[in-house]
């Protein structure tokens, strides 16, 4: 009798223990925790750079002042780290992530890499908007994106979902450019250094990047930008934004949506199912941090983009990208192919 009553008696203390667990405050929860955020893309690029320096500043913002770690998982333009952060991370808040700037636009396109909902993530806070561009080398037969319809352009992608690829394929069919799109780079950084060493002629960035690691080169000539990927141009950058190539409005709803995602930039996410208290801690403790005079030193020693957003104002953000109209929806997964 006593030997059939004591596996019931161990999983009657399981079962309170769990509500004990969840129940805790998150004072209590993260103290002597460890909270590991993963980085979407390859090391060196601006997704890496906000990853890290995310990682070396949250911690002493959150209640209990955990520790934190920043890990490498890129592949699948980043989202191998996506999928793996619905799906498999611990949903307790002890897993946070930074992954592309348009996956709430590719999960509406179908694209068959998805495995999650971009609505159903507990959205942190953006560091940053993104202005990204498209550059050629000076070895490239383009000189300004009226060439890339005459001559077809190689540029690097990094994965059916990033704007790497994304952005050529619309442009070659709804402006008639020729780019021809090089795969399996691993990231932006990966498909900088491809541009340089004469593999392709072309890749995409961001202009903040462009300004900090390559203004030499610029400045030069030696790299060429064609095209900004936003709704309107930058005042110190002239080239045409993306929205300028379309013919007709319909063509400029589809690059208007597509370039939206620079308005998700560079933000944090934490799996869905982690407990609400928990959430709200990690976007106090963001928000917390983007004031932080050590954090804004480092963003100002390293010339980066720096324009946060709240996680609440994020988190509608992504679910207005999510509610699309389906007719441009159904367009873009024509002109993009996707099966």
């Amino acid at each position: 009798m006593r030997a059939l009553c004591r596996p019931v008696i161990f999983s009657l203390a399981i079962a309170l223990l769990a509500p004990r667990a969840a129940a805790q405050a998150p004072e209590e929860f993260f103290k002597g925790k460890n909270i590991n955020i993963y980085i979407g893309f390859s090391p060196g690029g601006s997704y890496d750079f906000f990853g890290r320096l995310v990682a070396r500043h949250i911690g002493r913002h959150i209640p209990g002042a955990p520790s934190s770690t920043p890990n490498s998982m890129p592949g699948a333009g980043s989202f191998t780290a996506a999928n793996w952060l619905y799906s498999a991370a611990p949903k307790d808040g002890t897993a946070i992530g930074i992954v592309s700037q348009t996956m709430a636009i590719e999960e509406v396109l179908q694209n068959q890499a998805v495995k999650f909902k971009a609505a159903q993530f507990n959205w942190i806070g953006r560091a940053t908007n993104i202005v990204e561009i498209g550059y050629v080398n000076d070895k490239s037969k383009a000189v300004t994106v009226g060439d890339a319809k005459v001559h077809e352009i190689p540029v690097a992608g990094t994965g059916p979902g990033s704007p790497s690829e994304g952005y050529p394929r619309l442009l070659n069919a709804l402006a008639g450019t020729k780019f021809k799109i090089i795969g399996g780079f691993r990231g932006s950084t990966d498909g900088m250094l491809a541009v340089e060493r004469g593999e392709v002629d072309g890749a995409l960035t961001s202009w903040q990047t462009m300004k900090v690691t390559r203004k030499a080169e610029y400045d030069q000539g030696r790299l060429r930008v064609l095209v900004q990927y936003a709704l309107q141009r930058e005042p110190d950058l002239p080239v045409p934004a993306v929205v300028e190539l379309a013919s007709n409005e319909a063509d400029r709803a589809l690059l208007a949506f597509y370039a939206s995602g620079g308005e998700v930039g560079r933000s944090l996410l934490a799996p869905p199912g982690v407990p609400a208290d928990r959430v709200a801690a990690l976007r106090r403790a963001f928000d917390a941090m983007m004031k932080d005079r050590d954090f804004i030193a480092d963003v100002e020693k390293a010339k980066a983009e720096f324009n946060p957003m709240t996680g609440e104002n994020l988190q509608k953000l992504i679910a207005d990208t999510s509610n699309v109209q389906p007719a441009i929806v159904e367009r873009m997964r024509q002109l993009l192919d996707i099966k």
